[in-house]
């Protein structure tokens, strides 16, 4: 696929492309240089604030979560006593 560069330095996506990767208006892209090629990638990008959920720590922690739900290692509570008194146990 061919695209010309017009004023300003604006390109257009062909639609096929737009299509494929489910792009929307407004979406973010990644322009990076690699040797003498241009390489355009979808990105997203996380508000400041939500960034403590995709830390390196708290992913290995919902890991860990994850496989004890799978291995039935989780309770479900029906109260509050009941919750203290399984965690007494």
């Amino acid at each position: 696929m061919v695209t010309k560069l017009r004023e300003r330095a604006q390109i257009t996506l062909p639609s096929e492309i737009v299509k494929k990767l489910n792009l929307k208006t407004g979406d973010n892209l990644e322009i990076t240089l690699e040797e003498d090629r241009i390489v355009i990638k979808p990105v997203l990008v996380i508000d400041r604030s939500q960034s403590w959920f995709w830390s390196e720590d708290w992913q290995a922690k919902e890991k860990e979560v994850e496989a004890d739900i799978k291995a039935g290692r989780i309770h479900k509570a029906k109260g509050f006593k009941d919750l203290v008194e399984k965690l007494e146990k």
